[in-house]
């Protein structure tokens, strides 16, 4: 149990995950006693007490947590949450029908499919099936000894005699004690971006809305240009913003550095994957329940779709600077994807973070003029490097 719900603990003796059966969320990821690292979990846990999302219902939770269309995703979100098969909102006759933001899967309950302890790996298997979208969906997580990394290996199959075209995030949401205004900050392979068309929650955006920029400067409110690596920017505001990775590059990543603790958290991904980045950043802004003005977070949300709308939305927009902002399982067919998190150490000095490369064989973390300050050990065994590709299931 985690903190009333019911949830699996994955360790290698050097990092811990926790992973929650209600939506999938992962809820920790940290380092443990042994080698001296710092123990924090930079993954955001809610000042709100959560509850089992598939256990939500309106009429007694919604003075908790929210309408429905937010509500239940947000009585048990934490940390690192699945958006599939939509990354933003329902439409209102979505919501009728029990629909809740980032899709079926964060709001349901995933079953173990299988487990595995061996001399030099941990192995847990979920499974959750969205009957709405007519898929299944499929989560492997691994940790091999000695190595700070989480592996992911994902799998969606479509349920159906159609082509089925979808969204599909890593919400990954950052908090305090990780998050500090002035001692952390984010960093991706990002190129062009684009301020949400939508605003913000309670007309408190930060950022213009629905203007271009370049990573990581964009426009804000007033007329000014800030830089989003920085987080805890506004106090009372908040913001989205939408970026692509550099098409030049094989892997994408996206990182986050607490100078005062030295602790490093990040992602590596195949850019083929996983084009776009949606950062999202809450610092006391929204008073609806359940956030009430208490919540600062910075969300780095790696995947196919660029922009958290509703389904409509997201259609008529189309492509996005000559991008696809969608993906697709074939009829009866299924996808595979695999990414990394990882954690590490950085040396005292370190401010910044330059690069994150993916070789095969270890990561290759980069400061100031591209010098290597930490290296990661990988298995190659455990990381497929081709792409598993599109393939028939029945």
């Amino acid at each position: 149990m985690w903190r009333g719900r019911e949830a699996y603990r994955l360790s290698n003796g050097l990092v811990q995950l926790i992973t929650l059966t209600g939506g999938g969320h992962i809820a920790e990821f940290h380092f443990m006693e042994r080698g001296g690292a710092p123990k924090l979990n930079p993954l955001w846990i809610p000042p709100w007490k959560t509850i089992e999302p598939y256990r939500y219902q309106e009429k007694v939770h919604g003075v908790r947590y929210g309408p429905i269309f937010e509500g239940k995703l947000l009585s048990g979100i934490a940390g690192h949450n699945l958006c599939l098969d939509y990354f933003g909102s329902p439409s209102p006759e979505e919501a009728k029908q029990g629909l809740s933001t980032h899709g079926e899967a964060p709001s349901l309950r995933w079953r173990k499919i299988n487990q595995s302890v061996g001399d030099d790996r941990v192995t847990l298997g979920l499974s959750v099936r969205l009957p709405v979208a007519g898929l299944t969906f499929q989560r492997q997580i691994t940790l091999r000894q000695d190595q700070p990394v989480a592996y992911f290996r994902e799998t969606i199959y479509n349920d159906r005699k159609c082509d089925h075209f979808f969204h599909w995030v890593q919400h990954i949401t950052l908090g305090p004690p990780f998050i500090l205004s002035a001692k952390s900050r984010v960093f991706l392979p990002g190129t062009k971006g684009i301020t949400f068309p939508f605003g913000y929650n309670e007309g408190k955006s930060l950022l213009a809305t629905g203007r271009s920029f370049h990573w990581p400067n964009a426009p804000t409110r007033s007329g000014s240009s800030i830089n989003l690596e920085n987080v805890l920017i506004g106090r009372g505001l908040g913001f989205v913003a939408s970026v692509l990775i550099d098409p030049r590059r094989d892997w994408g990543y996206v990182c986050a550095l607490n100078a005062k603790h030295r602790l490093l958290i990040g992602y590596c991904f195949r850019r083929e994957d996983f084009p776009w980045v949606a950062v999202w950043e809450e610092n006391r802004a929204i008073s609806a329940v359940p956030w009430k003005k208490r919540t600062e977070t910075r969300g780095l949300e790696f995947g196919t779709t660029p922009i958290p709308s509703t389904r409509r939305d997201s259609l008529r927009r189309g492509n996005l600077y000559d991008t696809e902002t969608f993906a697709c399982v074939p009829a009866r067919g299924r996808k595979t994807i695999e990414y990394l998190g990882f954690l590490a150490q950085a040396p005292a000095a370190v401010r910044r973070i330059s690069d994150v490369r993916y070789s095969g064989k270890e990561i290759l973390i980069s400061g100031d003029a591209r010098k290597i300050v930490a290296r990661i050990p990988v298995s190659h065994s455990l990381w497929v490097c081709q792409h598993p590709g599109d393939e028939p299931h029945g």
